[in-house]
């Protein structure tokens, strides 16, 4: 039998070439497929590029980062504990900026291509790095990303709709009792500290059904902690749910490599920048790939001289929700 992708690197199915369009928050999955293709969420089609790293190269602090004290050495505690969420504790606070656009720049999958994980810890902070809770030597990678600046978020794998993909390995899924889904929710909260929150990786079954997500959700609301949704689908009842909970939450408005070409990714940053002057603020997903971190190194330095504001999720959740978070909370 095959091996899974997650620890052959085999390519998952075929991308879709069809881009985001963020101001209708159409999602690839939603637009036609070509001939003999099946249409599928955006991170069930992402390309070999992605899942071929070079798995025997340990990870390398980039330069001029020095591992420190810097996060609690036990993981976030389960319940919420005193006046302060666990999100905001964690969230890297950034001075607020009402005048100009707000934008937060999340990177997904880190953690098990160390090299380009390691190149995006080395841009700009700050962004928010969601890593993956299978990836090795976490616990250095994310104590890098923490000490240049960036906030953390568990990247957590969910029920994709097409049942030939494979999330990777203890996924959360609609057909797992409440039991076992807040057991392996346990798990991968466990697997490293220091986060504002979650995100799904994958996920457009998971995210569909209400029941499931509503465990989710209601024990991310008991730990204090805050969920981006990746908006995998466009049928994700996340929203509504947190509202109705108050749970701190944040949705993607733009996937920037939907095709793992610089010109590409390029042309979603100029449509997340559309995106945020028309809504007053918008949040991207990217992932530690060469065209992606080659055209952020390039955009984020200039971007405040645009006009824009570059924030984290959980300062953006923040500012929307009318909390200050104090520089201390980091």
């Amino acid at each position: 039998a095959e091996r899974p992708w997650y620890n052959s690197q085999t390519p998952p199915p075929a991308l879709l070439t069809a881009p985001d369009e963020p101001i209708r928050l159409i999602l690839p999955e939603d637009s036609k497929p070509r001939s003999g293709a099946t249409a599928r969420a955006y991170e069930e089609a992402l390309p070999k590029a992605t899942y071929s790293p070079p798995v025997s190269a340990p990870f390398t602090l980039p330069p001029a980062i020095k591992l420190g004290e810097i996060i609690p050495p036990t993981a976030n505690p389960p319940p919420l504990s005193g006046p302060i969420a666990t999100w905001q504790k964690f969230a890297v606070p950034v001075s607020a900026d009402t005048s100009r656009p707000s934008i937060a720049i999340v990177i997904d999958d880190a953690g098990i291509d160390h090299i380009r994980t390691a190149r995006a810890i080395a841009l700009p902070a700050p962004l928010t790095i969601a890593f993956l809770t299978y990836a090795s030597d976490l616990k250095r990678q994310t104590e890098a990303a923490r000490r240049a600046g960036h906030e953390l978020m568990v990247h957590v794998a969910m029920e994709p709709t097409n049942k030939d993909v494979d999330p990777g390995p203890r996924p959360l899924l609609t057909s797992l009792t409440e039991t076992e889904l807040l057991s392996r929710l346990d798990w991968v909260l466990s697997r490293f500290s220091g986060y504002a929150g979650i995100n799904n990786h994958m996920g457009s079954r998971f995210t569909q059904d209400p029941p499931a997500m509503r465990i989710v959700l209601t024990e991310l609301k008991r730990r204090g902690l805050l969920f981006l949704d990746s908006r995998t689908s466009s049928q994700t009842v996340s929203r509504s749910i947190a509202a109705e909970i108050d749970l701190a939450f944040a949705e993607r408005n733009v996937f920037l490599d939907h095709e793992p070409k610089r010109e590409v990714v390029e042309a979603q940053l100029r449509a997340l920048e559309r995106e945020a002057r028309r809504r007053g603020h918008a949040i991207a997903i990217g992932h530690p790939r060469d065209a992606t971190l080659d055209a952020l190194a390039a955009w984020i330095p200039a971007a405040e001289t645009r006009g824009f504001h570059l924030t984290t999720v959980g300062s953006m959740v923040a500012s929307r929700r009318g909390i200050k978070l104090a520089a201390s909370d980091r």
